[in-house]
């Protein structure tokens, strides 16, 4: 009886995990990844991803990983995303002098971004997702000025661009897409990969 008794005790106490969704994780806390909108901050040059680590550790993130110098961090935390982004863009206002905007996707939110590609069959590298804070106006792509060979969709809280060989000397400019960040997919691969290896 003693042992039944123990086994129901730890039962109680175990964390519940909801293995459907891959960014909720034990003991509250979810799985992020944030892009930021720009690395070359406060005039001296880009922003060291080590101090964007110091600086997710200092608001209480868990398990911080940064990927290349472009602004991407992935990490656990408990607060809702609104709170994440809010403190994030907080204390990068502190080390920059001025805002610098953050765009925050849970992991299965990333994820699904990586699978709601319409160019899975293009290069991966000429392939970005625009990510935005929401949902794009259905006559965003309308207002898209220099276009010439690239090809464009709406995603959820995305717009993708599937550029043509000469991506570098694109002329593209999509009004909407002001206040976002681009990632290419090879990039939202990564993070996806990362976020849920946390």
């Amino acid at each position: 009886m003693a042992r039944v008794l123990g086994s129901i005790r730890l039962s109680l106490i175990r964390p519940e995990v909801d293995r459907r969704r891959s960014d909720v994780i034990t003991f509250g806390m979810a799985k992020y990844i944030a892009l930021l909108r720009a690395v070359n901050v406060g005039g001296t040059g880009k922003l060291s991803m080590n101090d964007l680590k110091a600086m997710c550790l200092k608001a209480g993130f868990a398990k911080v990983q940064t990927y290349i110098s472009s602004g991407n961090v992935v990490f656990e935390a408990k607060d809702p995303p609104v709170k994440v982004k809010s403190a994030l863009e907080a204390r990068l206002l502190a080390y920059a002098g001025k805002p610098v905007g953050v765009l925050v996707r849970t992991a299965s939110e990333m994820k699904a971004v990586l699978e709601g590609n319409p160019f899975k069959n293009r290069p991966p590298n000429f392939t970005v997702a625009i990510f935005l804070d929401g949902k794009p106006e259905s006559d965003a792509l309308d207002r898209a000025v220099g276009k010439a060979d690239e090809d464009m969709r709406l995603g959820e809280k995305e717009i993708y661009v599937c550029y043509g060989p000469g991506m570098g000397r694109s002329k593209l400019k999509i009004p909407a897409a002001r206040e976002g960040t681009a990632r290419n997919m090879n990039t939202v691969a990564r993070l996806v990969s990362m976020a849920l290896e946390v």
